[in-house]
């Protein structure tokens, strides 16, 4: 729990600064958009282009992330085919049981494993992120007939990771002046990001469909942290490349859940509750499975 401590006061700091000060919700909008089309991108492809990054040494780990985030992806669809639940609050927030935090994700691998693992929490973010977002959307867009190739193509952290890995794969080097302004610049991202964290949080109307929120919960809190350290023991993973997955596999949801439900038609306020649920369940989740990490 005192891993993560210093991470989750900073999303408490958040959600008190934006509740109870005059740097209400109007400031951390520009600040959230900062955060995800400068300062995470930034730090992002910095993370995988200073670090070795060899397709051989990460094969398991990386089929571990999609291994992981694919049964999310199928427990949450499957559990649409429930009779009586409702499709809507059901396409809003399925996406809750595989999405993760990516802010969360690379504070919580930069003290599990320092510059390494961020590294190898930014290739499970770079692989895991344009699954997640295809999954996610998906549901919304049978209900509201949107498209969304266009937005997947311009989202900045795939672009970003993708870059990063490119750059890294062809042995590409920075002047040690850029190096060390992008990394300046991506240090910054970790502390807002999370206090943005904390400002989005809402009560939602979970009292809607309390059993669809159970079970998704479940998955994201439960099943797949069960499904990440079996993996790691089947594919004979180091103890630190395991602790990076079970850590990924335990993350909070993304805090952008809620956004991308309300501008699809979905219900933002379920789903915004949902969020807030996932966010407190992982101040215990992740430093528990991190404890039972050893045992495996």
């Amino acid at each position: 729990m005192l891993l993560l401590l210093p991470d989750f006061l900073l999303i408490v700091c958040g959600f008190v600064i934006c509740r109870y000060t005059a740097l209400n919700r109007s400031v951390w909008d520009g600040a959230e958009r900062l955060v995800y089309y400068l300062l995470f991108p930034v730090l992002l492809f910095s993370s995988i282009l200073k670090s070795p990054m060899h397709l051989g040494a990460t094969a398991s780990l990386a089929a571990c992330g999609i291994g992981v985030v694919g049964a999310g992806i199928a427990l949450a669809y499957a559990i649409g085919r429930w009779p009586g639940v409702d499709r809507r609050l059901h396409a809003s927030g399925a996406q809750v049981a595989f999405r993760f935090n990516s802010y969360v994700a690379l504070a919580l691998a930069d003290r599990l494993g320092g510059a390494q693992g961020v590294a190898w929490m930014a290739l499970l973010i770079a692989l895991c992120v344009p699954i997640c977002n295809v999954a996610a959307v998906w549901p919304l867009a049978r209900h509201g007939g949107q498209s969304y190739g266009h937005e997947l193509l311009r989202n900045p952290l795939i672009i970003a990771t993708v870059a990063g890995l490119v750059a890294n794969l062809a042995g590409l080097t920075l002047p040690d002046a850029i190096g060390l302004t992008l990394q300046r610049i991506g240090q910054a991202a970790l502390p807002l990001g999370l206090m943005a964290v904390g400002a989005g949080l809402q009560a939602g109307r979970l009292k809607a469909a309390p059993r669809l929120a159970t079970a998704l919960l479940a998955i994201r809190h439960l099943a797949l942290p069960l499904l990440a350290m079996l993996l790691v023991i089947l594919l004979g993973l180091g103890p630190a490349q395991a602790a990076i997955v079970i850590a990924f596999a335990a993350l909070p949801t993304s805090a952008s859940s809620y956004v991308l439900a309300a501008r699809m038609g979905g219900d933002g306020a379920y789903t915004a509750g949902l969020v807030t649920a996932s966010t407190l369940l992982g101040m215990l989740s992740v430093p528990l499975w991190l404890r039972v990490l050893p045992a495996s």
